[in-house]
């Protein structure tokens, strides 16, 4: 009989990002808050299948080579680290933004481990699965978990799980593709230098409300001015929902271009997600929780 396995890759939405600095191999040391979506893609494995990837999608051209698919990637790096490993055929529905800031990326190659942790017997937190995360990329092990925490240096430090108060988001990407890499050549750190643009608020369990938006206000995304120099539309984005009624503070995620706003309750994102398409019915816009 044949085991079919699903699971759904949602949104990385970086809430904060600090640069601390760069290190004399050339990786960036940050400082994060994450959370995720409830939506996004959807990836589904046959079990004992041979190895293999399709993708459908609205996204999906956008998603570049097969081959080079961070889900054939994350599953040869399992089969790497565990022996005898039952791998299968992925089925991908893609449809997050490609190069947006929302590591869609790595939150499939993260649905990839879990599936195939379930198929072999395995937690999602097996260290075998941790070290085929760390291999496949910077993002991929705090998408495996999925759930809001702390994250530093270049993606491997996890801070625990974080129950965060209800987070009304609005998730705006303007359809221009922005790599991770040009924005850091933009910001120009140099190796083994750290940038001293400040600490990070304390983020902990069991926050009241208010004292967690206070925090997060004066969290940054050190990207944002990069980005924003090889972009504009990162710019015209971040205006057009800082401006919108009942929002509490708008935000680039990641390198974006994807951008995101805290709204006060659901009507008020639901008015500014209208009135954004309406504005601009070629952008991406999705409203939801995080958490």
């Amino acid at each position: 009989m044949t085991l079919f396995l699903r699971e759904r890759a949602p949104a990385k939405i970086n809430l904060t990002l600090h640069v601390v600095g760069r290190r004399a191999d050339g990786w960036h040391e940050l400082e994060s808050l994450v959370a995720f979506s409830r939506g996004g893609d959807a990836l589904s494995l046959e079990v004992d299948a041979p190895l293999r990837l399709t993708v459908e999608g609205p996204t999906a051209a956008q998603a570049g080579e097969i081959g080079d698919n961070l889900v054939l990637r994350a599953a040869r790096h399992f089969a790497e680290n565990v022996e005898s490993a039952r791998l299968g055929a992925f089925h991908l529905v893609k449809r997050l933004p490609v190069a947006a800031g929302v590591g869609g990326g790595s939150s499939d190659a993260a649905a990839a481990l879990r599936l195939l942790a379930r198929a072999n017997g395995l937690e999602a937190d097996d260290p075998r699965v941790r070290a085929a995360a760390e291999k496949t990329g910077a993002d991929v092990p705090v998408c495996v978990g999925a759930k809001a925490r702390m994250m530093s240096g270049f993606g491997e430090k996890l801070g625990a799980p974080l129950d965060l108060p209800p987070l009304v988001a609005l998730i705006v990407n303007p359809r221009e593709p922005l790599e991770t890499r040009r924005v850091f050549a933009q910001m120009n750190v140099a190796p083994g230098t750290a940038t001293g643009y400040g600490p990070h608020p304390a983020i902990g369990p069991g926050m009241a409300p208010g004292d967690f938006f206070e925090a997060l206000r004066k969290g940054r995304n050190d990207m944002e001015a990069a980005a924003c120099r090889l972009a504009p539309i990162v710019g015209d984005v971040l205006a057009v929902l800082s401006a919108a009624p009942g929002v509490r503070f708008a935000r680039m995620s990641g390198s974006g271009a994807t951008c995101f706003a805290l709204f006060r309750d659901c009507k008020s994102a639901a008015r500014a997600k209208k009135a954004i398409l309406r504005a601009n019915p070629g952008w991406w816009v999705k409203s939801c929780m995080l958490g």
